[in-house]
């Protein structure tokens, strides 16, 4: 059960978001192998001095194109997977949107069946 949040900038169009959000998701199922369905991101948008980031930490050079993707999961979990899905949703970003690599921040969560529940205050086990 992925669940995924986005974080950028204030400004950019509902069918740049929609696209975003569907590369992630596209990764979390075709790399990650989340079962289809299980769609579950927020998009948040924020005023450029609510969105801190270092432009040239690790030898990057941000723009205010930068985008923080964060995915918390059950699946995913070994080290091909993640590399597999950071190369997934970079590329996409890249090929879609011309998102540059260095505007491209993925974080991975990963916690166990029994941290999530999906309603009616119980826990998926």
């Amino acid at each position: 059960m992925p669940f995924a949040r986005i974080d950028l900038i204030r400004g950019k169009s509902t069918a740049y978001r929609a696209a975003v959000a569907d590369i992630v998701y596209s990764g979390i199922v075709e790399v990650l192998k989340a079962p289809d369905g299980d769609r579950f991101i927020v998009i948040n948008e924020h005023d450029p001095e609510n969105l801190i980031y270092d432009p040239t930490f690790l030898g990057s050079s941000r723009s205010a194109d930068f985008i923080l993707i964060q995915v918390t999961s059950t699946v995913g979990n070994d080290q091909a997977s993640k590399r597999a899905f950071y190369r997934f949703v970079a590329d996409e970003l890249g090929s879609k949107l011309s998102v540059r690599p260095d505007d491209i921040m993925i974080n991975m969560v990963f916690v166990a069946r029994e941290d999530w529940s999906f309603g009616k205050g119980e826990p998926w086990l």
